[in-house]
């Protein structure tokens, strides 16, 4: 049996895909290297709670037409993304708002914080003598001052990336919100929340009644020779790979966890909290039951999972998470973007294959877009 598309790679990307060519009359078969399907997405149930294994995934978005398709897959919750940073045994609500500067200040309205982080902006701006932001660090204290960037920006931006801020460029944090109100909710977006029953059931959803085979590495595989199977290519893994690395290997971050069970039923009361001092090698603390359990809900279950989140540098055999988007890996990625513009019957798309990082809401969105213009 021929399908239309071999689809390799069952995460957001190529589980949308195959269910939009699907309701278009396509046949398509879903091939996924690890031994269970959702990429990234997958949840673990343990204790009765859906961890999110590679991960907290939030998803959040603006557009009607995102939300309204993502629910009539599985009905999505009302979870709000209010994370807590800690620093050094200190808590400051995110993002930047009147909360965090009433924290970090005693400040009480939005002119005495508006006055304060001037203040602030206007030392680092002089320490530049009229010359533009040369890295992270300088950008940083030129849009929010000393007091935010050093407790709740520099030690955690380099534990994430493992280099030191006056390293890293300064493009990575061009912007940084700032709300003068007292508003907790991370995103902007009109809608948010986690899918009902965790994001197995939007993947399952989406791949109902679709061939699908885990377990399987598409280079180590019969699959490899793909036109035998299928008319076209979907391909959602590493282009530097599908490319045998010919022109160099990109640079990832990757995560880490150290995931354990805790005997009580509410351990840290918020989803996520940032650990932004080198005090603690983990990037965040993650108490699962907090994407899906609210209220009492929280306290019928009796025990919590926690998982302690470590970023660290990509190498062989470790799941890529993050693209380093610097001047050699971005020229490098352009070098594999203009192979795969002519690999012939061949669709790249996602993360790994786009080397771009996504949201999750923007790559339905893409995927919807690519069969509406079809």
């Amino acid at each position: 049996m021929k399908f239309d598309y071999l689809i390799v790679g069952s995460g957001l990307f190529g589980a949308t895909f195959a269910y939009r060519a699907k309701q278009q009359g396509k046949k398509c078969f879903v091939i996924d290297k690890r031994p269970h399907l959702g990429g990234n997405v997958y949840c673990e149930n343990v204790e009765g709670i859906n961890v999110h294994k590679y991960g907290a995934h939030i998803f959040h978005t603006s557009s009607k037409e995102v939300w309204d398709f993502v629910n009539t897959i599985v009905p999505f919750n009302r979870y709000t993304n209010c994370p807590v940073a800690n620093y050094k045994g200190t808590l400051f609500n995110l993002p930047f708002n009147l909360n965090t500067f009433y924290q970090m200040w005693g400040v009480l309205t939005p002119e005495e914080a508006k006055a304060k982080i001037e203040e602030q902006k206007a030392q680092a701006v002089k320490m530049l003598n009229g010359r533009e932001p040369q890295n992270l660090e300088e950008q940083a204290l030129s849009l929010v001052g000393k007091d935010i960037f050093e407790k709740l920006i520099k030690e955690y931006t380099e534990k994430q990336w493992g280099r030191k801020c006056s390293d890293l460029p300064a493009f990575i944090i061009k912007r940084l919100p700032v709300r003068f109100v007292f508003d907790n909710n991370y995103f902007n977006d009109k809608y948010q929340g986690i899918p009902i029953g965790g994001y197995n059931k939007l993947i399952e959803g989406l791949l109902e009644g679709i061939e699908t085979k885990t377990g399987v590495d598409f280079f180590n595989s019969e699959y490899r020779e793909w036109r035998k199977f299928a008319d076209k290519l979907v391909y959602s893994g590493q282009i530097d790979q599908y490319f045998d690395y010919q022109f160099g290997k990109l640079d990832w971050r990757t995560v880490t966890f150290k995931t354990r069970v805790e005997d009580t039923s509410n351990y840290q009361g918020n989803a996520v909290v940032n650990y932004t001092s080198h005090q603690e090698p983990y990037t965040r603390v993650i108490e699962h039951k907090h994407f899906e359990m609210f209220g009492q809900d929280v306290y019928d279950s009796p025990r919590t999972v926690v998982s302690e989140e470590y970023s660290t540098e990509y190498k062989d055999g470790m799941e890529p998470y993050y693209p380093v988007n610097d001047e050699r890996n971005n020229a490098l990625a352009d070098q594999y973007r203009q192979l795969a513009a002519q690999e012939k019957d061949v669709i790249f798309g996602g993360r790994l294959a786009e080397y771009k990082y996504y949201d999750m809401a923007p790559v339905v969105e893409k995927v919807m877009n690519m069969w509406n213009l079809k």
